[in-house]
């Protein structure tokens, strides 16, 4: 009996291991259409991971209303209190992206348009500010006048026009989402906020089942702490940005720089970049003032602006930020710098918080050695 068992054990081992092969050599041989197949399941049910991050990226401002209005004497607004939570936040994003398509994105569009019709005359202008120049000049080298040459009959008027604009504002549009799935994004996140607090305990339970005590009660550290460092670097660099780009903005138009708007918001949108975004923004608005405002313009746009970054560094964004992610700049330098190299602007902007988590998780381990080392008790 027993060898007849384990025979049926050994038959079925290799029958296993046999299917495994032949559907491994299958998808290898079709990996064309694997890999089509996975990705239209991926297209499909794209819209739902996006509702989840969105639900995610809400479930704090959600928390933080759900208590007000369970603190609240009406009867009505204690018993329905995550409803109105919900509501509540979604007309606030409402508000806000009114707000931004009636009020500030009209004005930087007027800006992007102007200056896309000029383009080419900037451009020539660029060109005759640099022949004007003398021959000894440090940018007469070798090196720029070949770029020059090689730049200097493109019509960017070709590459720079309301149709091409338009063409790749569809094309970015088109190739991220359609109407459909914002709509199916938006009642995902909704049904998820609404069912947050089942979703949380099944996978506290399904963490807690599959995983042995010590792992499930660091697993829970870790992403309470990584919730935390998150959403207070992206609320605080967004306010930070948005303040930024403000003050920019006024400084800017004061001085009579043309295409203060744009410069503002463009400023204050790369400023959610540690670092590296400050550069990059203010590099490429002082070379527009320069084009458009000629050099004296340019350098005392550089001062204002350098000032008031240090004013942000400094003052504004400590307030705001405070010291809760208490990260070496080097380590953000680094951070950033990898993420943008394998990631992209989203893992520049990223960075911070990843570096974060990994610090926590690296001084935890450090701790965890050490204390083996000198022979003292862990806690299980």
């Amino acid at each position: 009996m027993e060898n007849k068992k384990e025979k049926i054990r050994k038959w079925s081992y290799w029958f296993v291991l046999g299917l495994a092969l032949i559907i491994v050599y299958k998808c290898l041989d079709n990996f064309n259409d694997v890999t089509t197949v996975i990705g239209n399941f991926l297209n499909i049910i794209a819209p739902f991971f996006v509702g989840i991050f969105i639900a995610y990226i809400l479930y704090i401002p959600c928390r933080k209303f759900e208590t007000f209005f369970r603190k609240s004497k009406v009867k009505f607004l204690k018993r329905k209190a995550r409803t109105f939570s919900i509501i509540a936040v979604y007309l606030i994003i409402l508000l806000i992206i009114a707000i931004l398509f009636s009020v500030i994105l009209p004005v930087v569009w007027n800006s992007v348009t102007d200056f896309v019709s000029n383009i080419q005359t900037y451009y020539e202008m660029a060109i005759e500010r640099y022949n004007d120049l003398p021959q000894d000049s440090i940018l007469k080298s070798e090196q720029v006048n070949d770029f020059i040459n090689n730049i200097q009959h493109i019509d960017l008027k070709e590459y720079f026009n309301f149709d091409k604009i338009m063409e790749y504002i569809s094309s970015a549009i088109s190739a991220v989402t359609g109407i459909v799935d914002v709509f199916v994004a938006v009642i995902v996140s909704i049904y998820v906020l609404a069912e947050r607090g089942k979703i949380l305990t099944f996978v506290k339970r399904l963490a807690e089942a599959l995983f042995k005590e010590r792992t499930y009660k660091n697993l829970d550290k870790y992403y309470k702490h990584s919730n935390e460092i998150f959403f207070k670097f992206i609320a605080s660099q967004f306010l930070d940005a948005v303040v930024v780009g403000i003050l920019t903005t006024i400084a800017m138009s004061i001085m009579g720089i043309r295409y203060a708007p744009l410069l503002g918001f463009f400023i204050g949108l790369f400023n959610m970049i540690p670092f590296v975004g400050a550069i990059i923004a203010v590099g490429i608005s002082a070379i527009i003032t320069l084009i458009t405002g000629g050099l004296s313009q340019a350098i005392w746009m550089l001062i204002v602006v350098i000032i008031l970054q240090q004013i942000d560094a400094n003052i504004i964004n400590p307030k705001i930020v405070g010291k809760s992610l208490k990260i070496s700049p080097i380590l953000v330098l680094l951070g950033v710098t990898i993420g943008g190299a394998y990631f992209g602007i989203l893992g520049m902007f990223l960075a911070v918080p990843a570096i974060a988590i990994v610090k926590i998780l690296i001084e935890d381990f450090v701790d965890y050695r050490l204390a083996v080392k000198r022979g003292l008790r862990i806690e299980e």
